[in-house]
């Protein structure tokens, strides 16, 4: 372990120990992590490649194992810029991670309280029993209005739906279950499988989202029947990165959206500074960075972190 410097004096003493010239060796420097490489000589001749610390050195038949199964990984060598809130990038981090990649954490947005402090929220919480249903839009919103109901007893006999299995996911996180995910992540596609105001139903929709949002959910919804009562969940607010971040990202892959407003913010951040390969989460993401003049070259076909890794593991995999 550290023993690049001594690495000479160290041969040398095996040597004369008696192990053979010819026994396997192996220095692997940055063990686990994005900059692993793995240099495989023997004992006698490990001394004439080019060892930089940090390197655990190995000798003995194990070195000629596939110490190299890091550097195997999809993502390995890649340097990928994730834009979401810090709160929220853990999950997409540690994926990619996995997977090989140096991971740049660099978000376009803060999520904050709403102008009001959140007492809408509070508001329609308290008066949940009222609606038949209640339409949440995003991660962001699913939670803090879990948070505002507090007692998910308050929500018997209302239904739920989710825009698309992330939020799902969130609102599992929080003891609440969706009945209703459509099978695209847009407000297009959960107008296509809602359904219409029913006998016995009060014929309200409580929808929390974001201050800023498009009006097509709550739009189509009335055209239904629907009464629909829109409260703000929460803000985004630009985040700007300093200098050391925007060298890190002037180096990078690739760059991963998650969201329209990731995009615009990030455009009025770096202005045409983008990594070679764009990804984004869905089509709706997708058009807003194809409108700002980014050519998108990865977008799964699942709206799910899971399969957003996976997209841009196939994209390199075949570039």
């Amino acid at each position: 372990l550290m023993g690049v410097g001594r690495w000479p004096a160290i041969s040398e003493r095996l040597l004369a120990g008696g192990l053979p010239p010819g026994t396997p060796a192996a220095a692997v420097q940055w063990g686990s992590t994005p900059r692993q490489r793995t240099v495989r000589a023997t004992l006698s001749t490990l001394v004439d490649h080019e060892l930089a610390p940090p390197s655990t050195i190995v000798v003995g038949s194990v070195a000629v194992q596939h110490l190299d199964w890091f550097e195997r990984r999809p993502l390995f060598g890649r340097a990928v810029v994730i834009t979401r809130a810090r709160a929220q990038a853990g999950g997409l981090a540690d994926l990619l991670a996995a997977a090989g990649a140096e991971v740049i954490t660099a978000p376009t947005i803060e999520v904050v309280d709403p102008a009001d402090g959140g007492r809408a929220l509070t508001a329609a919480a308290d008066r949940v029993a009222g609606y038949d249903w209640v339409v949440l839009t995003s991660p962001n919103g699913a939670q803090r209005f879990a948070d505002a109901v507090g007692d998910i007893r308050r929500l018997a006999g209302v239904l739920l739906a989710a825009i698309g299995p992330g939020t799902a996911a969130a609102m599992a996180e929080a003891g609440l279950v969706a009945d209703l995910v459509p099978p695209r992540h847009v407000a297009e596609s959960l107008l296509e499988v809602f359904p219409p105001p029913g006998d016995g139903h009060s014929g309200r929709v409580l929808l929390p989202r974001a201050a800023v949002a498009r009006d097509v959910l709550p739009d189509g919804l009335r055209d239904m029947g629907w009464e629909v009562d829109i409260v703000d969940a929460y803000r985004t607010v630009p985040a700007v990165p300093d200098e050391s971040l925007r060298e890190r990202i002037a180096g990078a892959d690739a760059v991963m959206f998650a969201s329209s407003s990731a995009v615009r913010n990030w455009v009025s951040a770096m202005g045409d500074a983008v990594p070679p390969v764009v990804a984004a989460i869905g089509p709706i993401t997708a058009a807003t960075a194809g409108e700002l003049g980014m050519d998108v070259a990865v977008e799964p076909g699942e709206s799910t972190l899971g399969a957003f890794v996976e997209a841009l593991c196939e994209h390199f995999a075949q570039s």
